[in-house]
């Protein structure tokens, strides 16, 4: 039987029944059921088409993995080349600050083709809107701080916690971007509240869904005691600067910072404005003094 789309409350139509109603699937009778009982036929999948930015970035993450792959699997200077540019906190204490900017740019190059597949997924998927929105500048930006942000909080931490503490949450180099894309997740999730996207191309999922679908599965992904390349840390600290830098617009970071200069300028009018109430010479009692006109007297007008 068959239910018409957005019309809970519409009689259910036996299959024979409508059979016979739609005939050959054309013409009047066609026109007739649809209006009566909703369309049922499939609609066009759509595709999000990339922005600039997006582009860029794709082919770049892209082709920055076939180099290495190509390095690493059938060459024997790859490895060396790649450990260099990959997050490690030894080697960020020692100078090499680069490595911050580099890491999100690296993904697994032996072996296995999921970890790029997955960061270039779910990019394509979730950042066109975004870009679309947001504009070209501020989504670049986005990107940038985002992986370069969560990589340095997951330094930071691990610098602090030591390698003895940090081992079961931070590998020795961690690299890849997935950390910016569960930022551009949540990002996404908080913009188009409300909204649906089709998860695996599948599974619609509402904007609150996906937020717990990507929170859920680093969760137990940690609990498992799986390590992922990028580190647990870097995972959550990208959720976190997702939407610090791109849950709303402005965003909520910039949202706050607004505020904070407001509070400041509005507290220095009212300091200049008592200190220059106190500097003010006071006055005579009245304010005003009578000066007389030519015409002499009130008596001599009589």
């Amino acid at each position: 039987m068959f239910r018409g789309r957005g019309a809970l409350s519409r009689p259910l139509l036996p299959i024979s029944a409508a059979r016979r109603l739609l005939g050959d699937g054309t013409g009047p009778r066609t026109t007739e059921y649809v209006a009566r009982y909703g369309d049922f036929s499939p609609g066009p999948i759509a595709l999000p088409r990339p922005g600039k930015v997006l582009r860029i970035v794709l082919l770049g993450l892209l082709s920055i993995w076939l180099l290495f792959a190509l390095l690493v699997n059938w060459t024997d200077s790859g490895t060396g080349l790649f450990l260099l540019l990959t997050g490690n906190t030894q080697a960020i204490v020692g100078g090499q600050v680069w490595r911050l900017v580099t890491a999100p740019l690296l993904h697994v190059p032996t072996g296995t083709i999921g970890h790029i597949f997955s960061a270039l997924l779910g990019l394509y998927f979730l950042a066109p809107s975004l870009e679309e929105q947001w504009g070209s500048a501020r989504f670049a930006r986005f990107l940038f701080l985002t992986g370069t942000l969560s990589y340095a909080t997951q330094f930071l931490c691990a610098a602090l916690l030591g390698p003895d503490m940090s081992v079961r949450i931070v590998p020795p180099d961690y690299y890849g971007a997935m950390p910016v894309v569960e930022g551009v997740a949540i990002a996404w999730a908080s913009t188009y509240r409300g909204r649906t996207v089709n998860l695996f191309f599948i599974f619609p999922v509402t904007s609150r869904g996906l937020i717990l679908f990507v929170v859920g599965m680093s969760l137990m992904i940690l609990i498992a005691g799986a390590t992922p390349p990028s580190g647990h840390i870097a995972l959550f600290a990208g959720m976190g600067y997702g939407y610090l830098l791109g849950g709303s617009t402005p965003s909520p970071i910039r949202r706050w910072y607004l505020k904070y200069r407001l509070a400041r300028l509005e507290a220095d009018a009212a300091r200049e404005m008592r200190a220059g109430g106190a500097k003010r010479p006071r006055g005579r009692a009245g304010g005003f003094r009578v000066i007389e006109g030519g015409k002499g007297d009130r008596k001599d007008l009589n």
